[in-house]
């Protein structure tokens, strides 16, 4: 059955879908869709991103060539010896011979009153075209900073900000406008079964106006155009509050902020706020913000791959300083001087194009797309057929009183109401609302994450979340608070723990010299890629990732001054900390002239680079084996108190009155083992219980000790006896097929690299079919976020590489958050599964009924106002009340759907078929032998029947809808008053439909009730709760998928016995 429902041609992956694939699920869909505009509002837009590939062919074979000019263009520079470019601080500047053209050449009168001397244009295109003659010619970067009037050192004043943005612009990219309301409205009057009726209803004014006069002519008429106002004004209210969802939603996700320099002080701005003439820090994971000139910094490896196509990175430095926005740091740390933002930028004219393609479509709206596509045909058919069938009576009938050649209007208008009562069928049976359900579903769950710290990027992930099987989490930050101090130490042999009440300057002073304490504080200070700073309010702050701010705090402690250590050393070389390396070093010159390395990082990679060990009077002591077995000792001793252990080391080098020199591999001295706690985060035991219960797997990925990371698994119960814990040296020399083997087990891989994790998610989808998440905060990080079914990118720790690689950022770093994503995830999941559910039923009650009543009367019960009336409970009103339902912890007590799993499941066709069988028999009794059992008579009988078989088929919907609660749970009343929505629209609903029977009988062919029968018509439909609730004791069997695999199962538990049944 679910291959009739779901063609092939609309099971589509999440991830790595080709395009000739999302061609061919729109061509299979054909032109039975009702509204083109609506159903694919949310589609990507193929022609779109054609032309955005197009554009960024073009950009890319721009910046190549200007790449190569400037590179050909520096070679003859150095060829005809012109010397260096022009350095930072105190270099003679080559002179010029040309004459330096007028660059001020259009420039506003207020940008000249503001002291700048270069048009914006002319800035822009200097960086765009790497134009490295031009950038010579106005004197390098503190030339070009004269120009644009502000100071390399102090930065933009913030008076200036409103003027640099009126005359260079807003760091903003020019997006398409918002739709308005009316707009929404307009749209959904494009529905062509709508605009079919809308030309019956003229027509059938026109001809019951000449037939019956004024006013009773126009009532057929003017009932369907109500009914298609009311429809298309609900519709329209719903898409336009779900387009402000995800409007509101789009502006979370564009949310970066960049550090930059202004009025002296570090501070943290939004990328929109940036102007011309910041001064913007750069480090490891960053995307450039706008166009640049290089100002400072050491060893900065840029990717520009995302504007060139280029995957190899370029160094930047003073020959080469150009940077591009859009491009992304892969290494090293700089500033930058901002010369061009917004539109005047290559990336700003790329992004204007590419926002305007789309994302793609989630799996489950693809999926529906087949199912709505096959119901729409069955209707089409049906629709056909009912027109024939009514039609051909009809005229049998007039041969039979030899009518056949005599027409009056009154038979154009009974043709005209078959007419419309067939357009009517295809309306209710063409379930456009599918695959809008699960845009609508999505948009609410996002929303309400959005609330709970979590910004979903990808629609599609978060319906993805809800079938995950695995969750490989780092450590720090995700399961513990990332709010680390140093706890312990090792220095010149002495343990000491470290009290945060007491100066650890006095109890350190007792034990080593100050020649030891001097040695550690250049270690703690220099080696570092954090920052002391002091903001206006003279407040002192730590800027820089929390392990490397535990270290500084720990060094200030200890009356050490980051600015004087700063100053008394020139940096020679920095490697940056590196997660392959798991080390950071530099080399300086010290105030004496001699030069000294040091580095920093994982404790046991350090210790084995070491040779000898600092003694407490200062003096190198050659490290044994003996002692380095004791100093191992010492590290897991800490590890196992889940402390993260760094040592620090450092290395004399010979003064050889040369500065090129590289950061040697061995040969250090030990000066101290770091001990630094960083509690494990509330409520993440809990979490992880909860995963378990769940049927998914929890696995640390850390880089830390294996001791530490343990220890710290333990704490969260994500490890237990049996479990296996190994290092990702180890892990990485097995074969595919044995990692397959322990991965099973694997609940712990401790200093591991990206690749090992990169490699841990491939094996877990491709060999064990597992559905995995996977968070990730470096930008080593984004090949395992990319290849994850779902990429977790952290919002306080993570880099602007790992988020834009992922599809879901957790604002908060916290491990319960995504777990809270699985449980939403879920939630949608099933509410889904609950329309589907309901408006299959709705869709083979509604068809039947009016076709074998055609077949047999000659007249369809349910006339065209009242199909759209059901229509509308069905399609915008169902999918409010069903696919918006909050999450609940029983979600998160049964097992994951396996990726293979039915959409539409045995459980689900039980419910449909059974609810069909009672209404569908209910109402044909109703329709052949109603006016005999309710006792009706008199001219009006038929009349009050068919109000009667309305209102009764309308309860039955009601009370199904209700019932479509649980699909397998017999109390389908839990949390139902707690849920406004649902209660708002039941409400609604019945109160509405009082109002038909009641008051607009004229409009929609019916006439008031009295109160028994309203009484059995609600009956009738509360009959359907005690038959869901046999139906749900009625056992279905395991799909074929599930055989095999507890895990992979229909999406539900087994039914429950005894209290549990409730």
């Amino acid at each position: 059955m679910e291959k009739f429902m779901i063609p092939p041609e609309f099971d589509l992956p999440q991830k790595g879908r080709s395009e000739e694939a999302v061609k061919r699920w729109r061509a299979a869909v054909g032109k039975l869709v009702k509204n083109r505009r609506r159903r694919f509002r949310y589609a990507a837009d193929l022609e779109k991103r054609s032309e955005a590939k197009e554009q960024m062919k073009r950009l890319r074979e721009n910046i190549r060539v200007c790449f190569v000019t400037f590179k050909a263009a520096l070679r003859f520079m150095e060829v005809a010896g012109q010397g260096k470019f022009i350095p930072s601080e105190g270099s003679s500047v080559p002179v010029e011979q040309e004459v330096e053209p007028d660059y001020q050449n259009g420039l506003p009168e207020e940008a000249k009153r503001a002291g700048f001397q270069v048009h914006p244009d002319k800035l822009a295109s200097i960086v765009s075209s790497y134009d490295i003659k031009t950038l010579r010619k106005l004197k390098g970067v503190e030339g070009l900073s004269d120009r644009l009037n502000v100071s390399l050192v102090k930065g933009v004043n913030t008076n200036d900000v409103p003027t640099r943005q009126n005359i260079f612009g807003q760091n903003s990219y020019t997006e398409k406008p918002s739709k308005s309301f009316w707009m929404f409205v307009w749209e959904a009057l494009h529905d062509l079964t709508l605009i079919i009726l809308i030309v019956c209803a003229v027509v059938s004014i026109a001809v019951g106006l000449a037939t019956e006069g004024w006013p009773r002519g126009m009532y057929d008429g003017v009932g369907i155009i109500f009914s298609i106002f009311l429809v298309v004004m609900v519709t329209a209210v719903s898409d336009y509050k779900q387009s402000l969802q995800f409007k509101e939603l789009d502006k979370e996700k564009k949310k970066i902020f960049v550090q930059v320099i202004r009025d002296g002080f570090r501070q943290k701005i939004s990328i929109f706020d940036l102007v011309v003439g910041d001064i913007v820090h750069l480090s490891i994971g960053d995307q450039v913000p706008a166009d640049g000139i290089f100002v400072s910094g050491y060893s900065l490896l840029i990717d520009q791959s995302s504007l060139t196509g280029e995957s190899v990175p370029i160094n930047i430095q003073e020959k080469r300083p150009f940077l591009l926005a859009g491009t992304k740091v892969q290494d090293g740390s700089g500033k930058m001087l901002v010369t061009t933002v917004g539109m005047r930028t290559e990336w700003g004219k790329l992004m204007e194009t590419l926002s305007e393609g789309g994302e793609d479509e989630t799996p489950l709206q693809v999926k529906l797309n087949g199912v709505a596509t096959i119901i729409g045909k069955i209707g089409l058919v049906f629709a056909v057929a009912t027109f024939s069938v009514l039609t051909v009576r009809f005229l049998i009938e007039k041969g039979l009183r030899n009518e056949i050649t005599i027409w009056s209007s009154a038979d154009a208008l009974t043709l005209l109401n078959y007419f419309a009562t067939a357009v009517t069928i295809i309306v209710v049976a063409v379930p456009e609302g599918l695959p809008l359900a699960v845009t609508l579903s999505l948009a609410f769950a996002m929303k309400k994450l959005m609330n709970d710290k979590a910004l979903v990027r990808h629609l599609s992930a978060c319906e993805t979340m809800g079938s995950a099987t695995t969750i490989c989490t780092d450590k720090t930050g995700t399961l513990t608070t990332n709010h680390m101090v140093v706890s312990k130490t090792w220095i010149c042999g002495t343990v000491k723990e470290v009290d945060s009440n007491e100066s650890s300057k006095l109890s350190l002073a007792s034990n080593i010299s100050e020649k030891v304490l001097a040695v550690l504080l250049q270690s703690i200070f220099n080696n570092t890629g954090s920052e002391v700073v002091t903001d206006k309010d003279g407040k002192t702050s730590i800027l820089g990732t929390p392990t490397e701010s535990a270290i500084l705090e720990y060094g200030l402690r200890l009356g050490g001054n980051f600015d004087e250590e700063r100053r008394a050393c020139e940096f020679l070389k920095v490697e940056p900390f590196n997660s392959e390396k798991k080390r950071m070093s530099v080399i300086v010159a010290l105030p004496d002239g001699s030069k000294r390395g040091f580095c920093k990082g994982a404790s046991e990679i350090i210790l084995k680079m070491c040779d000898t060990v600092i003694s407490s009077e200062g003096e190198t002591v050659y490290l044994s084996e003996e002692r380095a077995s004791d100093l191992l000792d010492v590290i897991n001793g800490f590890a196992c108190e889940a402390l993260r252990t760094l040592c620090l080391a450092f290395k004399d080098f010979d003064n050889d009155g040369s500065n090129e020199i590289s950061v040697p591999e061995s040969g250090y001295t030990l000066i101290a083992i770091v001990g630094i706690k960083d509690p494990v985060r509330p409520g993440v035991k809990e979490a992880v219980k909860s995963c378990l219960a769940a049927g998914i797997t929890v696995r640390m990925i850390t880089g830390d000790n294996i001791n530490t990371a343990k220890a710290i698994a333990r704490e969260c119960g994500i490890l237990t006896d049996d479990d296996l814990a190994i290092e990702g040296p180890e892990f990485r020399t097995k074969t595919p097929y044995e990692m397959s083997q322990i991965i099973p087990k694997l609940k712990v891989m401790a200093r591991s690299s990206p690749t090992d994790k990169h490699v841990l998610v491939k094996i877990s989808r491709s060999i064990l079919r597992e559905v995995v998440a996977v968070t990730g905060d470096g930008t080593n990080d984004a090949p395992a976020l990319h290849e994850a079914d779902i990429g977790f990118a952290m919002g306080i720790a993570g880099t602007e590489v790992a988020k834009e690689s992922a599809d879901v950022i957790v604002l908060d770093d916290n491990f319960a958050t995504i777990v809270n994503v699985a449980k939403w995830g879920r939630s949608v999941y099933i509410n889904i599964q609950k329309f589907v559910q309901f408006q299959l039923t709705v869709n083979i009650v509604a068809l039947m009924i009016n076709f074998i009543a055609a077949c047999i009367t000659g007249s369809a019960p349910l006339t065209a106002v009242q199909l759209l009336w059901v229509n509308l409970i069905m399609d915008t009103l169902g999918a409010l009340a069903l696919a918006t339902e909050p999450p609940h912890d029983r979600l998160m007590e049964r097992p994951p759907v396996g990726r293979t799993e039915s959409f539409i499941t045995r459980t689900m066709w039980r419910n449909i078929v059974g609810q069909s069988i009672y209404q569908l028999s209910l109402l044909l009794v109703l329709t052949f032998e109603g006016k005999q059992l309710l006792g009706l008579t008199g001219s009006d009988a038929t009349a009050v029947l068919n109000t009667f078989i309305f209102n009764a088929f309308v309860f039955c919907q009601v009370f199904n809808e209700i019932n479509s609660r649980d699909i397998e749970k017999i109390n389908i009343f839990r949390g139902m008053f707690s849920n406004w929505i649902f209660s708002g629209i039941m409400f609604a609903t019945v109160a509405f439909q009082i109002v038909i029977v009641e008051f607009l009988g004229t409009f929609a062919s019916t006439v008031p009730l009295s109160w028994q029968l309203w009484a059995l018509s609600v009956a009738i439909g509360a009959v359907g709760m005690p038959i869901a609730v046999v139906l749900k004791c009625i056992p279905v069997g395991k799909s074929k998928h599930n055989v095999d695999s507890e895990k992979q199962h229909d999406g539900y538990e087994p039914l429950p016995s005894g209290p549990d049944l409730a």
